[in-house]
């Protein structure tokens, strides 16, 4: 099983990809570690967004993108860049893509029997909380 973990931060999704084979879990390479939408979130960027992303899952061979869901309102709230860049992500076809809640991340992550020391990965500071996610994702359905 192949995970992109995604976390989705102004104009950038930060991105971290996560295989689980025979047991194994490990950290494919891959070329870039965000997508980022360039300028203003005109029709033109969102499906060049969009188009790069759709690119990435095939040349990686991605099954699954697990979105960090963000909050709706308050302190926390996501912009509205970032739920564009959301929807963009979650019309893409073939792939499956899964909006998973802080809450249930965390819960998997204290419920799972495997222990991954993030900074053994090698990712980046920003990179954790969609390294998370794409752990939490697989731990829920090994």
């Amino acid at each position: 099983m192949r995970v992109c973990g995604v976390e989705l931060s102004a104009n950038d999704a930060n991105i971290v990809l996560l295989n689980l084979d025979n047991g194994m879990f490990r950290l494919p390479e891959c070329r870039t570690r965000k997508v980022s939408l360039q300028k203003a979130a005109t029709a033109h960027e969102l499906k060049y967004f969009q188009k790069t992303f759709a690119q990435l899952v095939q040349d990686y061979k991605i099954e699954i993108i697990v979105i960090r869901q963000r909050p709706m309102k308050g302190k926390f709230a996501g912009g509205a860049i970032g739920f564009k860049l959301e929807a963009a992500l979650e019309l893409l076809t073939g792939v499956e893509v899964i909006v998973m809640p802080p809450t249930e991340i965390k819960t998997a992550l204290k419920e799972s029997r495997t222990y991954i020391d993030f900074n053994d990965t090698g990712l980046k500071v920003f990179q954790k909380p969609a390294f998370e996610t794409a752990l939490a994702y697989i731990n829920q359905h090994m």
